[in-house]
């Protein structure tokens, strides 16, 4: 076989791929077949290396980076694979109609974990939607092709989930949710009707009606022929959807073969490590040890989009000394524009947010540095909030300078043992961030928050993207730390139904309203709400396999995408 042509019944392929980033090998030989209508799913800890292979099939890797090996899409090698270093500059410009190969006719969809990476903050997200269907309907009378391809970008979004397309539209990025702007990130791979379809972590932070329907909706792309890559923490999923599995660990794949046999029956140790889906903490209580005083208080909040549209209505919401308040809704209904007003990222509102007795500035501009020590946010996109310039202990350490006036080498200290109780070693941690996983990023994200010692740690999906094992650790980290620290809380803003209920309360919101709140036993127990009851039912209904090596049966999808 010649090296512009891809195995035959493949729509692409990996051989041989070598990636080393200062000294480094985050990939070491890994080879893998895409072949039309089918699922080959990625699985292993954060770090890895599952995004930096999906990422080799658009032809981008890390800064700095030796590669070797072979990419090729759609029959051509991939034009920009490097036999030497990759400069070192700017991140690529993302966003477009096309990513790797699809200039040439062999368009690969990306569905990133940090969704808006890809997305034109100062766009509408209609804007790049459009274009991409105008480019399929130029065949129609000119007059007919504005109408034709609006109907095909709302058709996109219905179909992952987004049937209030027509309001949709016309929003910026950072007006939509996480969960909203990773399904606009796949309706742009649906409308460019691409031949393989990276999806990474696609399920992550979605709350479980929306994570089911991704399921289906990512099993469908593939019934129209398309082939999909997988790469996932989320086993349930992997179980319902892939054909195929391979098993990284350390940048090496340890293990390959059909789905049923690879997760059933496995034949490493490297895939009988791999954690239970079912997340099981070290301890059967609730996080903390809640006190009666009030450290923080939402009063009668009124939230807006710039457009004046209210977003969040609630009315009082408290959170306790030592407590975890988790905060809990679908995607879209409120969570992160909560989280954002409390941050002071979010201003405008009318209302109160009280710090104890204090009315917080809405702005986090016109808090001081006490203020802003006090409440600290972990954002979501974790990636996006980190400068891809600095290496990231640098920019952990910065926090305890900036905000508590430590010397810049006690900080630094400070800053190598949160990362290393967060499982970032030193050597990750002296990279830039284009060298760290998204889980990797997300735990730099939570050490640089804790290094400022909050009073209030607002936490918006801090699991998301981690493994089971790490997202275990860090959630019994953030348990000690409320058991130790007697002056910290924690409002954490998940879709992840097992770790709310470790929380002391938990409030859920829907459509900007909260429609329940209390104890976590009793709202995740006996929910009140149909829309609580809804989440709980979801979250219990997804397939999720206790164990690897699972019960035998047939083919996962076929046996499992029914309830997935």
């Amino acid at each position: 076989m010649s090296g512009s042509e891809t195995a035959p019944g493949a729509v692409a392929e990996i051989e041989g791929l070598t990636v080393t980033v200062g000294g480094r090998r985050i990939l070491d030989g890994v080879s893998l077949r895409v072949r039309p209508g089918r699922v080959t799913a990625l699985v292993g800890p954060s770090g890895s290396g599952k995004t930096t292979t999906g990422r080799a099939l658009l032809g981008e890797f890390p800064a700095g980076a030796l590669v070797s090996g072979t990419v090729r899409v759609g029959g051509e090698r991939v034009g920009h694979v490097p036999s030497g270093p990759v400069p070192v500059g700017p991140a690529p410009v993302r966003g477009g109609p096309a990513r790797g190969t699809a200039a040439r006719g062999a368009p690969v969809g990306h569905v990133p974990q940090d969704p808006a990476a890809v997305l034109n903050p100062v766009r509408r997200v209609g804007a790049l939607l459009h274009d991409i269907a105008l480019g399929q309907v130029r065949g129609l009378p000119r007059r007919a092709r504005r109408q034709a391809a609006r109907a095909r970008v709302l058709e996109a979004m219905a179909a992952v989930q987004l049937p209030d397309g027509a309001a949709l539209v016309g929003r910026f990025p950072h007006q939509l949710s996480g969960g909203q702007q990773q399904r606009i990130v796949l309706a742009q791979a649906l409308l460019l009707g691409a031949r393989v379809v990276v999806a990474d972590e696609p399920t992550t932070g979605q709350d479980a009606l929306t994570r089911r329907r991704v399921v289906e909706e990512l099993a469908a792309v593939a019934a129209r022929g398309i082939g999909v890559v997988l790469l996932s923490h989320d086993l349930a999923a992997v179980r319902a959807l892939a054909d195929e599995v391979l098993v990284l660990r350390d940048g090496r794949v340890v293990e390959r073969g059909p789905a049923q046999r690879v997760l059933r029956s496995p034949e490493t140790s490297g895939t009988r490590e791999l954690p239970p889906v079912k997340l099981a903490l070290t301890r059967g209580t609730a996080f903390g040890a809640p006190r009666p005083d009030v450290v923080l208080r939402v009063r009668d909040l009124h939230a807006r989009h710039p457009d004046g549209s209210e977003v969040l209505h609630v009315p009082d919401l408290a959170l306790r000394g030592g407590e975890c308040l988790a905060v809990l809704g679908r995607s879209g209904s409120g969570k992160t524009t909560l989280a954002r007003c409390l941050a002071g990222l979010h201003r405008a509102y009318d209302g109160q947010v009280l710090l104890g007795p204090v009315v917080l500035p809405r702005s986090l501009r016109d808090r001081d540095r006490r203020q802003l020590a006090a409440v600290q946010y972990v954002f979501k996109d974790a990636r996006a909030s980190f400068d891809e310039r600095r290496p990231v202990r640098d920019q952990v350490a910065r926090t305890a300078v900036r905000l508590r006036g430590v010397p810049a080498r006690e900080a630094r200290a400070e800053a190598s043992a949160m990362l290393g109780a967060l499982g970032l070693s030193t050597v990750s941690a002296d990279r830039c961030p284009g060298g760290l996983s998204g889980g990797e990023l997300q735990r730099a994200a939570l050490a640089r928050a804790l290094l400022a010692r909050p009073r209030v740690l607002v936490c918006d999906e801090v699991t998301a993207g981690l493994d089971a094992d790490t997202r275990r650790d860090t959630l019994d980290l953030l348990d000690g730390l409320l058991r130790t620290r007697g002056d910290m809380s924690l409002v954490l803003v998940t879709h992840d139904l097992v770790a709310a209920r470790f929380a002391s309360r938990v409030a859920v919101l829907d459509a900007g309203e909260v429609v329940e709140q209390g104890s976590s036993a009793e709202v995740l127990t006996a929910p009140r709400h149909p829309l609580t009851a809804a989440l709980v039912a979801a979250s219990e209904a997804v397939p999720v396999p206790d164990a690897i090596p699972g019960p035998a049966g047939s083919s996962c999808r076929a046996s499992e995408a029914g309830s997935a």
